[in-house]
């Protein structure tokens, strides 16, 4: 399945391929206050149709998370960083992809407050 999506104002916008089996939602300091339920993709699998260099950044912590936002707008619609095997990958909001009802998707719960640091 191929997914559009975008921050609000649509300054950021790219495509994803995969099929969302399950979504996290994270209790740590950020995702809690964005509200973002994450779905976790091989970097490759995500196509942007906005260079990279048009977002903005934001890490915290260990600074291992690119945090990516939309200068313009505020939304945070995706996020780069690496897996614990070292391969590339990236952080999607699905609530920033209009096609996708989060009410449908299986959420599992990460309590990312209180995980050791990544």
């Amino acid at each position: 399945m191929r997914y559009h999506g975008s921050c609000h104002c649509g300054q950021i916008a790219f495509e994803v391929e995969g099929e969302i089996g399950e979504v996290i939602q994270c209790n740590c300091s950020i995702c809690s206050r964005r509200g973002s339920l994450l779905w976790f993709v091989p970097r490759d699998r995500l196509h942007l149709s906005t260079a990279e260099d048009a977002m903005s950044t934001y890490t915290f912590n260990t600074h291992r998370i690119q945090h990516k936002f939309c200068p313009t707008c505020g939304c945070a619609p995706l996020a780069f960083g690496n897996m614990p095997d070292g391969s590339a990958m990236a952080a999607i909001n699905v609530r920033c992809l209009p096609e996708v009802d989060p009410a449908g998707l299986k959420i599992r719960d990460y309590d990312g407050k209180n995980a050791y640091p990544l």
